[in-house]
């Protein structure tokens, strides 16, 4: 991933760029199907190559406002054909205020809409909590389809940041499936 901050005057006021690459290679565990394995559906998704692909987005900012817009998924984007995925995000919008409490607490509400190809747009409403001048991050956040997510990260010396976080099922498929979780690593290049 590479951001790129422009600055629009001598304050607080710039505009942010960012693009990201990855790899993408999905699978479905033949052990864990509860069916017939031999689905013509499922040799067709496992048959499908790793590829390249990318997200661009952009972001305002201005003082504790931050209005980011971005598109994921670059290739499936452009090439609607290419990728046969389900649930891949479409767009994703959001607009947040970062408020500056005492003793290096900060609180940033947060309310991003979204769209998901072949679902109705999501709605997510969440706020993340900064502790220590921004050393500890709690967040949670709740999303239109009937989901949350929980999280908490760690910044060492304003240069690696260690994040999880914890994303419980939507009620549709609770049976199937607890939730899923994640692990980020961030490293501060320019520090």
């Amino acid at each position: 991933s590479y951001a790129y901050h422009l600055p629009l005057d001598s304050g607080k006021n710039h505009l942010s760029f960012g693009l990201s690459l990855g790899m993408m290679s999905q699978r479905v565990e033949q052990n864990d199907i509860n069916g017939n394995p031999n689905d013509i559906s499922v040799g067709e998704y496992n048959g499908q190559r790793t590829y390249l692909d990318g997200d661009f987005g952009a972001a305002f900012v201005s003082g504790g406002l931050t209005i980011q817009a971005a598109i994921p998924n670059l290739k499936s984007f452009f090439k609607k054909d290419v990728v046969k995925l389900a649930d891949v995000v479409t767009f994703f919008s959001a607009v947040s205020y970062n408020f500056a409490l005492k003793n290096g607490i900060e609180i940033e509400p947060k309310v991003a809409y979204r769209g998901v190809r072949g679902f109705d747009n999501m709605v997510d409403f969440g706020t993340q909590v900064s502790l220590s001048e921004k050393r500890f991050l709690l967040m949670g956040v709740y999303h239109s389809n009937q989901s949350a997510t929980f999280g908490l990260g760690l910044d060492i010396k304003k240069r690696y940041l260690v994040s999880g976080m914890y994303t419980t099922q939507t009620s549709e498929l609770s049976g199937y499936t607890n939730g899923s979780f994640e692990l980020n690593l961030r490293v501060n290049l320019a520090k």
